[in-house]
């Protein structure tokens, strides 16, 4: 089953359960927003975030291309501005692929979609995965709190691997291709053992930039004063 559904190209990857605050201000996306004002509240406000493949989010005129599978951005408020902008806090709902785009019937892209199922994996790597991860993250963040002297505090992390997936993507990965990668992973588990080869990379990069910050810090000449 598919459904049309209003697409907004952006430079990030939105993830389930992740806030979006945006900031519509392009004609096009006013239209949209005024649209779905519009709508009764039965209906959902919703329109879907892809992110940008290859080209800008605005000053052009040229619509840019951007990855297949995206996020749902669930509309949770909309303050309209004085000046005809609209302030706008979403949250990402469900993931979708995208089969095919209108680029001409509304001032703003409209894609045919498919809503992508939400797996698990297999439940036995799944109860492996998840204090594998659990820990790295925690060991990820006492590491963090070493090198920059300010304490990172992490909330409670959920048992759900589907939820502590997301939550270690939207934390750690900061690179668009990689975190689009996790979004469009087939389940939960294949998105934990990825997150598990990146969180043992940057554990790595950290106790390195630590080593050799310590060994400097060995070789400078005391202050008289």
């Amino acid at each position: 089953m598919t459904e049309r559904l209003a697409l907004f190209p952006l430079g990030t990857v939105l993830l389930p359960g992740l806030l979006l605050p945006l900031e519509i201000f392009e004609p096009r996306y006013r239209v949209l927003i005024g649209e779905l004002m519009e709508l009764a509240e039965s209906e959902p406000r919703r329109f879907g975030v892809v992110a940008i493949r290859r080209g800008r989010e605005t000053g052009t005129d040229d619509l840019p291309t951007f990855h297949e599978i995206g996020c749902t951005a669930n509309i949770r408020r909309i303050d309209p501005q004085a000046d005809g902008r609209f302030s706008v806090i979403t949250s990402g709902g469900a993931r979708f692929r995208v089969l095919s785009v209108d680029r001409t019937s509304r001032p703003y892209l409209v894609g045919e979609v498919e809503y992508l199922t939400d797996d698990v994996g297999d439940p036995d790597d799944a109860a492996g995965m998840v204090p594998v991860v659990t820990q790295l993250l925690h060991d990820y963040a006492a590491g963090l709190t070493a090198s920059r002297a300010v304490e990172i505090r992490l909330p409670d992390l959920p048992d759900d691997p589907r939820l502590l997936s997301y939550l270690v993507a939207a934390s750690v990965v900061t690179q668009t291709a990689e975190r689009q990668a996790l979004l469009a992973a087939p389940d939960a588990v294949a998105r934990l053992k990825a997150e598990r080869a990146i969180l043992r990379r940057e554990l790595g990069l950290l106790k390195r930039f630590t080593a050799v910050a310590s060994d400097e810090h060995r070789h400078i000449t005391p202050s008289p004063n």
